[in-house]
């Protein structure tokens, strides 16, 4: 069995400069890559990695608990195409990812902050959503849900608003996509899903 923390953990040696591909994925740094930020207990960054085998996965979370689950079941599945990053989503976006390596950036139901005072908090603004738009390939893809519809529609406005991007169709039928525990509770509960998908202009 794999060594979850020496492998699938992914620890960087030094937080104030960008990392590079090689130090993320050693074994195979020209792979095509994707991000999951916030990545929770890992069902939807593991389902991924194990469809899209010929992919790296790098998943972004900043509890430990959820970090070493993420790391125990990759292991126990054997899926090597995983690392897990404990930090803080907006300053690993911002500072630490290597800019115009990712495929797609997947960010699924982050939390909305749905008070007035706490909106300041919401992860989509156009700072992040500018840096997110460097971490793409040409061409690369940016997807988003949210079952908050206010949070969604502001957050959409904000991604449309940034140069890098254009939005593009999100049909069912594009490839195969797994839901999130929380996609799975919302709609349980009724919950009306919205998503969008936004692409890196060349």
């Amino acid at each position: 069995m794999l060594d979850c923390f020496e492998l699938l953990e992914f620890a960087p040696s030094d937080c104030f400069r960008r990392a590079t591909l090689e130090e993320i994925f050693p074994d195979r740094p020209d792979a095509p890559l994707e991000l999951d930020l916030g990545s929770g207990d890992g069902r939807f960054l593991l389902a991924m990695a194990r469809q899209y085998p010929e992919r790296n996965f790098l998943g972004v979370e900043r509890l430990l608990g959820r970090v070493r689950k993420v790391c125990r079941r990759a292991a126990r599945l054997g899926i090597g195409n995983v690392r897990v990053l404990r930090l803080e989503t907006s300053y690993t976006v911002d500072w630490l990812l290597p800019r115009g390596t990712f495929t797609r950036i997947h960010l699924l139901f982050p939390d909305p902050w749905p008070k007035k005072k706490h909106a300041e908090r919401r992860l989509v603004c156009p700072e992040f959503t500018r840096a997110a738009a460097e971490l793409l390939v040409p061409g690369g893809e940016f997807l988003f849900k949210s079952d908050h519809p206010a949070y969604f529609a502001e957050a959409s406005a904000v991604l449309r608003a940034d140069p890098g991007l254009e939005e593009i169709d999100w049909p069912r039928e594009a490839f195969p996509y797994f839901e999130t525990d929380f996609e799975r509770r919302w709609k349980s509960e009724g919950k009306l899903i919205q998503a969008t998908r936004m692409r890196r202009r060349s």
